[in-house]
């Protein structure tokens, strides 16, 4: 059973997470309604707040390796937190702009990065192995609320008196989130000896590629995030030329994936009780895979149902795969690696997305009219049904219950 410092754990990346999706939702929508943003800044904003995920993921685990894992964590807060104080005092002030906006995402999406990393490294300090998958999907749940419920909440608030209330928010919930991680305890580790940079970063790749169980789930989750973001680049004009949406439409589909992570987030832990492990690894991309079979099946059904079961099926099935897959990884990775391990993961991840949307964008520039968009979404469900293949031909669908802790 998760103990009372995993709780302090959970409480604070609830906090967190919902200060990130409520941040990230208002600023967009503050750019466009407030300081006339166009596509090109808020274009910029992304950027901004995602390019962190690039540059700090690695230097956050070498960190997460060789540093207090609870003072990293409450030092990444804490620069959120700074970050969301002087956004919310220019908000309350009247002197916003586009270049505070992208300075302070970037900053306060580098805490996010270090957060990122820092947590599932101290997940197994801080419970027994057996308890990891109810853990990790207690964290995967406060995540899967914070992305339905931060973007509304912001919505709300911002379409009620402007930018400077969804700020304040923000700002309250990662003080909430640093208070609750002051009081966590820092489990002990041996000392590590002087070594370089370089080295430690080539051991954790060498981990990854040459790990058996660790190799395919980078591979899967590559592939994964290429398909998503194809479809990300595609679905609004698609959904608004081929399927009919209005606007209201478009936003009521896209909010089903945030439901479906709340359902998947909810029951993951239960389901991987009462199934082998592998197949509870290799389940999440097979609902990837179903969710884009569902989404091909409108171009010949055009339907809102129809793609909101899609989306719904997207969101539930990545979670129960970032439990499972999480859950391997910790148990199968040194205590000494897992930070840079982590932050590997996370790189190859971030650096996949940017390649999905160019993708998207560069398919529907080449194939003229509409049948851009239908070539779109056909990619999308060849993509997730290789995702699928890749993990259904590895050696995890033959693993029966997680594999031994490494030493």
């Amino acid at each position: 059973m998760p103990n009372a410092a995993f709780h302090r754990l959970a409480w604070s990346n609830l906090a967190a997470q919902g200060a990130e999706q409520t941040c990230l939702a208002a600023v967009p929508m503050v750019a466009v309604l407030a300081l006339g943003a166009g596509a090109a800044q808020t274009g910029l904003l992304s950027a901004a707040q995602t390019l962190p995920f690039l540059l700090m993921s690695i230097p956050a685990g070498l960190l997460a390796d060789r540093r207090s894992r609870r003072g990293l964590l409450v030092g990444a807060e804490a620069l959120r937190a700074v970050s969301l104080l002087v956004l919310t005092a220019l908000a309350f002030g009247g002197r916003l702009s586009i270049a505070w906006l992208a300075v302070l995402g970037f900053i306060g999406a580098t805490g996010t990065v270090a957060f990122s990393v820092a947590a599932p490294s101290l997940v197994p300090a801080l419970v027994p192995r057996e308890a990891l998958p109810r853990a990790n999907a207690r964290l995967e749940i406060a995540r899967s609320i914070a992305f339905a419920g931060g973007p509304a909440l912001a919505g709300a608030l911002v379409g009620w008196a402007g930018g400077p209330p969804a700020f304040a928010l923000a700002l309250l919930l990662s003080c909430v989130a640093v208070a609750c991680l002051r009081g966590l305890p820092d489990p002990p580790r041996p000392a590590l000896p002087p070594r370089h940079v370089a080295h430690e970063l080539r051991e954790g790749a060498q981990l990854i590629w040459r790990h058996e169980l660790l190799r395919p789930i980078m591979w899967t989750a590559v592939v994964w995030n290429i398909s998503w973001f194809v479809l990300q680049a595609a679905y609004v004009p698609y959904a608004v030329n081929l399927l009919g949406l209005s606007a209201a439409g478009v936003g009521t589909t896209l909010a089903t994936y945030g439901a479906g992570m709340v359902v998947g987030a909810t029951f993951a832990s239960r389901l991987m009780r009462s199934m082998s492990f592998g197949m509870a690894v290799v389940i999440g991309p097979l609902f990837s895979a179903a969710a884009g079979l569902v989404m091909l099946a409108t171009l010949w059904l055009p339907s809102a149902p129809l793609a909101a079961a899609s989306f719904f099926l997207f969101g539930a099935g990545p979670v129960l795969w970032v439990v499972s897959s999480t859950t391997l990884r910790q148990t199968v990775t040194p205590a000494a690696m897992l930070g840079r391990v982590s932050a590997l993961f996370l790189t190859v991840n971030a650096g996949s997305r940017p390649l999905g949307a160019a993708l998207g964008a560069a398919i529907a520039a080449a194939v003229a009219g509409d049948a851009g968009l239908k070539v779109c979404i056909a990619v999308v469900a060849v993509g997730f049904a290789a995702q699928a293949l890749l993990i259904v031909c590895s050696p995890l669908l033959r693993l029966s219950r997680l594999p031994e802790a490494v030493a």
